[in-house]
């Protein structure tokens, strides 16, 4: 906690002041540009790898970027995806999902969850992306994780569609749904090509949107 306190010191010193009429403005109100769906890992902050000011990105963060298709009873994650599309008005989603991701290696290596049931009951929102993941051949575990990674991204964008409003908006061509992998170690991202259902550098592939053919769990 000390250094958590101290660092939020230093905001209030330092950073604050250089931005104080950008929070003059937010103040009382926002307008996002993105809803940015990541995973809870500490080592994923949004805000900082798409070098993004406060009021720029709207954030859900939970264990392994998962968006439960929408339901009877619609919790967290489905209020906020709501509010971002209907009420904020966000032109653009993105699912971000990432190496090493500790939600996805429990499911890519069926590890026992029974002494983490809310663990497990929250990863079963996967399934569709562990089923296709285990009937493939990889080529190491670490090869399998990495599939399994890309295709609970593609399994979350198909889930998020089951959203009412998200359904709307992509109707009425105001909305666009974007999937990302990012790689820790080399700081590289992946997109989904739309068009064919593969992951590509986004270097180079900006126009890469996900939105018109969300189908295929591939690699």
């Amino acid at each position: 906690m000390h250094d958590i306190i101290e660092g939020f010191l230093k905001f209030q010193r330092e950073a604050f002041p250089a931005r104080s009429e950008l929070f003059k403005k937010l103040a009382t109100a926002q307008n996002p540009k993105a809803l940015f769906i990541a995973c809870s890992d500490s080592r994923v902050v949004p805000e900082l790898l798409t070098q993004q000011e406060p009021g720029d990105l709207f954030v859900i963060r939970n264990a392994g970027n998962i968006v439960p298709a929408y339901g009877p009873e619609p919790g967290g994650v489905s209020a906020t995806v709501e509010y971002a599309v209907a009420v904020l008005g966000v032109t653009d989603i993105i699912i971000c999902g990432h190496s090493d991701c500790g939600a996805m290696t429990a499911i890519s290596t069926n590890m026992n969850l029974d002494h983490l049931p809310a663990v497990a009951n929250w990863l079963a929102r996967a399934d569709a992306a562990k089923a296709v993941n285990a009937a493939r051949t990889h080529g190491s575990a670490r090869e399998s994780l990495k599939a399994m990674v890309r295709g609970n991204v593609i399994a979350q964008l198909t889930n998020i569609r089951t959203h009412p409003s998200v359904a709307l908006a992509l109707d009425q061509n105001r909305l666009n749904l974007h999937g990302w992998v990012y790689d820790i170690e080399t700081g590289c991202m992946d997109t989904l090509h739309g068009g064919t259902g593969h992951f590509v550098p986004l270097a180079g592939n900006t126009q890469d949107y996900a939105t018109p053919a969300v189908s295929g769990l591939a690699a």
